[in-house]
């Protein structure tokens, strides 16, 4: 169902009213944003940062029911997941994909009667159409072997997805968008004051500006801030509490180090002290290897960043299982995210549900309701927003059917170009090899790169261009003034992190000085507007 009015830009001095104004523009707030402005409700989305700024892009990466949440009784959580899996792989092939683990086996962990009642409870929680069933391997033989040490002879093998976090982050907020939502980043809600006809709320931009905007409803999907966003934000009426929960803020790292193994299997390797940590191919040259789980204070998540002791320990418990040990000198990037866990008073971090509570604030015939987002993990993010959108509707008396389930996210529309879909996978490398042949001038990697970031989309990227020196000066390898354009005009990107971090991971095959370029190429371009010229010249 198309949005049919927008929340559109106020005359000078007056709010900018809307139905639903949402804080935060992380993958729940972008994917609420959308799911509600799919229904026909004016949406005004804002976030203080860039888009996926903070968690939701310091993920691992991962489409996954969490097998380890088995352990825990989180068979709910888990099922739900597993429900989401192939639903996601099919909304979008460009940025995910099937991806198989390896789980050397360790009997000093888990015995093997138990890894393999783990993994056939998690081969049928749930309906699998795509990804196959697990089975048992013997790692002398299997290519996965190789990079292991030797007393590692026998393992298992399971079914999972991998996604792009950052790039989901915005195809929803696109989506949102184009279905008529208004998207502010860099935006803050600083200020936001129920009263009898809604929420008044100020926002400021990164220069100071403000605006208003007047909704009907709010939603807190402030992720970390959630917490802080009803306690010092949003201000109720006399005598109500509006944080009547608590966060726990665990904070993941994960680092990055050249390619450890050649083959294209991800592993799961079980320590000592309980937990697991992944090693994944990631982007082409490269191992990412993680996760921790360290809880720290709530004063300031945004400052979260990896610390020694949590690089040493990724580098000893992988280096427990690979016959090249992996040493914290190896590492060239690392990343560190703040999960936003509801305090069940578990006494592990690890052991915090990571399943989400969505938390209604409103009294029936009474205006102004508000929804607080609690938890929740990226692999969930399309059914919490469809649980959250009905939550709002319910709470304005206008209940509107869910669409997403069935929908393509932008560029996952892949049948122009291949016809009728078969299986996720498959599709993007028929489309790979149609794109190569309508653009045969597109050198190999540079199409790859540009098909996984942009889908049935690319040509919005490519323009007219016939050749390379119509897509406008490499500012850095692989990277041209069309894409950079592109990446300013629709994607909301407007520093150099935006482009090489967040919409690409492109830092990590940069030298700092290639780096800069890009920096003073953004930086030249603002300053230019609305007189620059055109990014890519027509043929």
């Amino acid at each position: 169902m198309a949005a049919t009015t927008d929340a559109s830009a106020p005359s000078e001095g007056q709010a900018q009213v809307c139905d639903v104004l949402v804080v935060g523009g992380g993958i729940n707030g972008c994917g609420i944003a959308r799911d509600l402005a799919g229904r026909g409700w004016r949406v005004v989305l804002c976030e203080r940062d860039d888009l996926a700024s903070h968690t939701s892009s310091s993920s691992t990466k991962l489409i996954h029911g969490g097998l380890r949440y088995l352990e825990h009784g989180e068979f709910a959580l888990v099922r739900k997941a597993l429900q989401e899996r192939e639903v996601l792989l099919r909304s979008a092939p460009h940025i995910m994909w099937p991806l198989r683990f390896v789980m050397p086996h360790d009997a000093a962990q888990r015995p093997a009667w138990m890894v393999r009642a783990g993994l056939f409870l998690y081969d049928h929680l749930a309906r699998r159409e795509v990804l196959p069933a697990s089975s048992g391997i013997d790692l002398r033989l299997h290519p996965a072997g190789a990079p292991l040490k030797p007393q590692y002879t026998r393992g298992f093998v399971y079914s999972d997805g991998w996604v792009d976090d950052a790039r989901l982050v915005v195809l929803a907020a696109i989506e949102a968008r184009e279905r008529g939502a208004a998207v502010h980043t860099r935006t803050a809600c600083v200020k936001a004051r129920r009263g009898a006809n809604g929420w008044r709320a100020t926002l400021a931009d990164a220069n100071g500006a403000t605006r208003t905007v007047q909704a009907r409803a709010l939603v807190n999907a402030a992720g970390p801030w959630a917490e802080s966003f009803l306690r010092g934000v949003a201000t109720p009426a006399a005598g109500e509490a509006l944080a009547t929960r608590r966060l726990r803020l665990v904070k993941g790292s994960h680092i990055v180090v050249p390619r450890c193994f050649e083959h294209d299997h991800a592993y799961l390797f079980q320590n000592p002290d309980r937990r697991i940590i992944f090693a994944i191919p990631y982007e082409g040259e490269f191992t990412l290897i993680g996760t921790t789980d360290v809880e720290i204070a709530p004063d300031d998540p945004g400052a979260a960043r990896i610390d020694a002791a949590e690089t040493a320990y990724l580098c000893e418990q992988a280096s427990r299982y690979l016959r090249v040990p992996v040493r914290p000198d190896d590492v060239v990037w690392s990343y560190a995210g703040v999960r936003p866990l509801l305090d069940d008073a578990a006494a592990d971090p690890s052991a915090v549900t990571r399943d989400y509570l969505l938390e209604a604030h409103h009294v029936a015939g009474e205006a102004a309701p508000l929804l607080t987002v609690w938890g929740g993990k990226i692999t969930t993010f399309r059914k919490l927003a469809e649980d959250a959108a009905d939550e709002v509707g319910r709470m304005l008396g206008e209940r509107r059917p869910a669409w997403t389930a069935g929908a393509k996210l932008p560029g996952g529309d892949l049948s122009g170009w291949i016809g009728a879909p078969r299986r996720p996978d498959t599709d993007f490398e028929r489309f790979v090899a149609e794109l190569r042949r309508r653009h045969a001038w597109l050198p190999g990697p540079l199409v790859r790169r540009l098909a996984r970031a942009y889908g049935s989309r690319i040509e919005r990227v490519l323009g007219a261009a016939t050749s390379l020196d119509a897509l406008g000066v490499e500012v850095a390898p692989g990277l041209h003034e069309a894409e950079l354009c592109y990446l300013q005009r629709e994607e909301w990107a407007s520093a150099a992190d935006d482009v090489l971090w967040r919409r690409s991971k492109l830092g990590l095959h940069c030298t700092s000085t290639e780096r800069e370029r890009v920096a003073d190429w953004i930086a030249r371009r603002k300053a230019a507007l609305p007189a620059a010229p055109p990014c890519v010249k027509r043929a």
